[in-house]
């Protein structure tokens, strides 16, 4: 085989170099981060008695 066989064209080594010849930009960690509230704030729940049981079951 000839040294010339083994190695690929010219054109298809260019078209690998422009997709695949450098890395891809860089991330920063800011912007892969997300800050929201886990729930919304529910107003019926913080008025919640905790003696509210004992009324329902003994009276």
């Amino acid at each position: 085989m000839a040294q010339d066989e083994k190695r690929p064209s010219d054109a298809a080594e260019a078209g690998r170099r422009a997709r695949f010849g450098r890395l891809p930009e860089r991330v920063r960690l800011e912007d892969t981060v997300q800050v929201k509230p886990a729930t919304v704030p529910d107003p019926a729940r913080d008025a919640y008695d905790s003696h509210d049981w004992l009324v329902r079951t003994c009276l």
